[in-house]
């Protein structure tokens, strides 16, 4: 190895340290749908016709969710769709699909959804440096707010408004 070959390197590791990140999806309905608590990053396990179809943008994590299944932590309901120029060996489009996530931080998120019913939802896919991660989040559903109560009050504020 020669001096430009490491200074390379060094610079490939160092730009991936830096959390330099390409997003590929998002997944907006988690926002309006839930509050978001913690975050974590976890790879996925890929097929190449997967990954494949990631470079392309195809992904859709709309309706995805995350279980915990047998102390393994599993994607399920993502979309990603069939790479074009597969074969015969192409890939299913909604297959459940393995992250790869410390055993403490499994255990951790584990507690969390048993003792305070937190939902694991899927955030955002993307890629840092070459591998393909997702970044997944402890979230609480919103309730709808009472409206009628907002009404009334509107009305009350018409009904001063109108004696003055």
């Amino acid at each position: 190895m020669n001096i430009s070959t490491v200074f390379i390197f060094h610079a490939k590791i160092s730009a991936m340290q830096q959390g330099s990140r390409k997003i590929i999806a998002t997944n907006k309905k988690a926002f309006h749908e839930y509050l978001i608590f913690d975050r974590y990053q976890a790879g996925i396990v890929l097929t190449g016709t997967e990954i494949k179809s990631i470079r392309m943008g195809n992904v859709n994590l709309k309706d995805s969710f995350v279980k915990i299944l047998d102390g393994e932590v599993y994607l399920l309901n993502c979309h990603i769709g069939l790479y074009d120029k597969g074969n015969r060996f192409n890939h299913e489009e909604k297959r459940q699909r393995k992250l790869l996530l410390n055993k403490k931080e499994i255990l951790k998120i584990f507690g969390k959804v048993k003792q305070d019913n937190y939902a694991i939802v899927p955030v955002e896919m993307f890629f840092a440096g070459s591998l393909a991660k997702i970044e997944i989040a402890l979230a609480k559903g919103k309730k709808l707010h009472d409206k009628r109560e907002s009404i009334k009050k509107r009305e009350l504020e018409r009904d001063i408004k109108k004696l003055k």
